[in-house]
């Protein structure tokens, strides 16, 4: 994998920097193609047509293209495919940014515009730029990642203040409970734990989001925006 071979101490420097430097050119051009505000949809890639998770999620890609929002997901099964598919029920943009692994290398068919990246982080950067919104359904530590970098970005003002939405309470409630004692102690400020929102259902996470868009929601009201 290009990433295993980019972080050896042998790897040639210039080689590397140049195959990660085209990745990001590419990725810039088709953020550059959805045209349109996106909403990033992230959630496991393990749940299947029929469960209440992915029906959940591509009852979130209609309603977000019914708003006029491009629906943004890493391009795989699961609750990628469920968002992406969600859309294309309702004729809208549909991005996957793919990304190269040996068991999951091939984009969900629900797909409009798509990318393939062989990098990580260069992917990760795309699913940023091209969103006004995270929405985040149940996953493993691919969503934890994410919904982490997300709210690092934000904290540290790298990013503006984009909503994050995290749906289905009963999965996120020990996370949230976990994060909210460390408040007591010296390592989250409190207004960080803000920086999240918790729902149940596809409607509510997509009607945050469009409060936020709007410029409506409680951290829009209520704070600066940190702009990076």
């Amino acid at each position: 994998m290009d990433d295993r071979r980019v972080l050896r101490r042998t790897e040639a420097a210039t080689d590397a920097v140049d195959a990660i430097a085209a990745e990001f050119r590419r990725g810039f051009d088709a953020v550059a193609k959805i045209g349109k505000p996106g909403v990033t949809v992230f959630g496991s890639a393990r749940v299947r047509d029929g469960d209440p998770v992915y029906e959940s999620a591509r009852e979130c890609g209609r309603l977000l293209v019914e708003e006029d929002f491009a629906v943004v997901t890493g391009g795989g099964p699961g609750v990628m495919e469920a968002a992406n598919r969600g859309a294309t029920d309702r004729g809208g943009r549909s991005v996957g940014f793919n990304i190269v692994l040996p068991h999951e290398q091939e984009a969900n068919p629900y797909v409009t515009l798509e990318e393939t990246f062989h990098h990580f982080y260069a992917r990760k950067v795309m699913l940023v730029k091209a969103s006004e919104g995270f929405v985040i359904f149940p996953g493993g530590f691919g969503t934890f990642d994410e919904l982490f970098e997300a709210l690092t970005l934000i904290q540290t003002g790298k990013v503006e203040h984009f909503p994050v939405v995290l749906v289905g309470r009963a999965y996120w409630g020990p996370l949230l409970e976990w994060i909210s004692a460390l408040v007591a102690g010296p390592y989250i400020s409190p207004g960080d734990v803000d920086l999240l929102e918790v729902v149940d259902t596809p409607q509510e996470a997509v009607a945050q989001v469009l409060a936020c868009f709007r410029r409506e929601c409680a951290h829009e009201l209520g704070a600066t925006r940190a702009v990076g």
